[in-house]
């Protein structure tokens, strides 16, 4: 599974571990996690995020 960078703060989401604190289970892909979820550390939106290479 692909892991997203957060494009304002540079917080990379891992599918692996998830966002447990945020709700979203470990092994979690990307694309399944809720549209309302925001950035742990900044509180932007998913569509702030991009693939990383």
């Amino acid at each position: 599974m692909k892991k997203y960078v957060c494009d304002v703060c540079g917080y990379i989401y891992d599918p692996e571990k998830g966002d447990p604190d945020g709700g979203v289970p470990a092994g979690t892909a990307f694309e399944d996690v809720k549209a309302d979820w925001v950035c742990p550390m900044c509180g932007v939106g998913k569509d702030s995020f991009s693939p990383t290479v």
